[in-house]
């Protein structure tokens, strides 16, 4: 059967690859990571699940209509409701000291000034020292050494 001119071609192929799909969501459990998303030929698949969900919870969006997504809110938590929250600035890997032997920046209990770094965050080769937004006493630290973070996730608490 013959196309209408200027109509496009038929897709052989499913719109989503649902094996695609359980591949993103593999990575998703073996990186740490809530949210991942993954573009080709017009067609966008975005898998991602609660940060404390159990494994097998991962959800998958329909293809791409040309509407950006909302971006991932993960569930509020106690940490997160802190007034002291020091929370990620960016998607990267955590580091707590200057080098991989090496002493941490801060450990709970210690005293910081603003603008004493508090963290480093790697992001794509880059190493972004994170200060303290605040004066105090890091009460509590988040996040473990090299482990994945995302924008807005809680990395420690600051009183």
């Amino acid at each position: 059967m013959a196309r209408k001119p200027g109509s496009p071609p038929k897709s052989e192929k499913p719109a989503v690859d649902h094996d695609v799909i359980r591949e993103l969501a593999a990575l998703l459990e073996e990186t740490g990571l809530t949210e991942i998303e993954f573009k080709r030929d017009g067609v966008s698949i975005r898998v991602a699940r609660e940060p404390n969900a159990p494994a097998g919870r991962a959800r998958a969006a329909e293809p791409d209509s040309g509407i950006p997504n909302a971006p991932f809110a993960p569930p509020a938590a106690e940490p997160a409701q802190h007034p002291g929250l020091v929370a990620s600035p960016m998607v990267g890997t955590a580091y707590l000291g200057p080098a991989p032997e090496a002493k941490p920046f801060v450990e709970a209990g210690s005293q910081v000034k603003a603008g004493d770094t508090l963290i480093i965050i790697e992001a794509m080769k880059t190493m972004n020292q994170i200060p303290a937004p605040r004066s105090g006493t890091v009460i509590q630290i988040l996040v473990e050494n090299g482990q994945p973070v995302e924008y807005g996730e809680p990395l420690m608490i600051i009183e």
